[in-house]
């Protein structure tokens, strides 16, 4: 059985897509192979599980400003997608772009969430056999079960398995991910310089970035403590990065899901978002959850409008960070990479 998967974005969300093809692989052994539809800056994340065989990069984030412009590189995409003709196309996605790629795939049985269980519900219509999968779970639980009815095994219980390779050898660095999209995700900026002091006197501290705003926080991080700023590269490169990390350091963001992923020693930290529902899974995988009354508020900018929250006579902003201190945090951390 050839199955095509058409989770194309963000990064957290493929890397919670990876226990699905796992556990159909193990269900249904030699009998099912998988391709994967994958936004371009994230193929290199579906390309390390085994069960996957070709990687499908679309480029639709950078194609949707100008679709003219783009024709020929859209042109070449739609060939490659229809070149292989499937048992069955799987929309893990549950978007109306990714039910209109699952609609031009050529597949005989097309599958995804039902119209109850999909973040948009008409993305349904693109599929005969839709899944009904509960809101409220987690984001991993719930892509499992969606394969689990798609492709007709028993759900599996237990924690998920990632299919990517286990850790290099510790390097004794540890990579602070101080990167996310919300701005209310984001940890205070000193908060990440006092981690950095206080990694920085056992592990050697790194720290990546993706755009210019990232890169100017990195080198004030690297500045005002014993931390070495990464060189931009490829994603390839910064999994392995990850993978030899001895200690990774987040908040909510898909680096951070992927470096759990990869087993490991990773802790994030949660504030307007919910661990419950997106927190990172893996073996060696920890959440903090801010502990304040409108966290986890789900809220791209902060709504608060209390008093000021405090730590060393300096408000937090976020106020639901206040309550995740970098003290707190290293203890945690610390204990998690012992």
């Amino acid at each position: 059985m050839r199955v095509l998967v058409v989770k194309m974005s963000s990064l957290g969300d493929v890397v919670h897509a990876l226990p699905g093809v796992t556990d159909a692989a193990r269900a249904l052994g030699d009998r099912v192979r998988f391709d994967w539809v994958v936004e371009e800056a994230f193929a290199a994340i579906p390309a390390r599980h085994p069960a996957v065989d070709q990687v499908l990069p679309i480029a639709w984030r950078r194609w949707r400003g100008d679709l003219r412009r783009h024709r020929a590189e859209l042109a070449a995409f739609l060939r490659s997608l229809r070149a292989q003709r499937y048992d069955l196309v799987v929309d893990a996605q549950g978007l109306i772009k990714s039910a209109a790629v699952t609609a031009l795939a050529r597949g005989t049985v097309k599958a995804g969430l039902s119209r109850a269980s999909a973040r948009e519900g008409l993305a349904a219509l693109a599929y005969r056999r839709r899944v009904a999968v509960p809101k409220g779970g987690h984001a991993v639980d719930r892509v499992r079960r969606l394969f689990a009815g798609a492709l007709d095994y028993p759900a599996p219980a237990g924690e998920p398995d990632f299919g990517l390779t286990p850790a290099a050898r510790p390097t004794g660095r540890c990579v602070l991910l101080h990167g996310t999209t919300w701005q209310s995700k984001h940890w205070p900026e000193r908060f990440w310089i006092d981690l950095a002091q206080r990694a920085g006197d056992t592990l050697e501290v790194v720290v990546p970035w993706g755009n210019q705003a990232e890169r100017e926080r990195a080198e004030r991080i690297a500045a005002a403590a014993p931390a070495r700023v990464l060189p931009r590269g490829p994603l390839a490169a910064l999994i392995d990065e990850l993978a030899g990390a001895s200690l990774v350091v987040g908040v909510d963001s898909g680096l951070a899901h992927l470096a759990a992923a990869l087993g490991v020693p990773t802790l994030v930290v949660y504030g307007p978002t919910s661990s419950a529902l997106t927190g990172s899974r893996g073996a060696r995988a920890r959440n903090l959850q801010a502990g304040f009354p409108c966290s986890p508020c789900l809220a791209r900018q902060c709504r608060y409008r209390g008093p000021p929250q405090p730590v060393d006579g300096m408000p937090v902003e976020p106020a639901c960070f206040a309550t995740l201190t970098p003290e707190r945090v290293w203890r945690a951390a610390a204990e998690l990479a012992r």
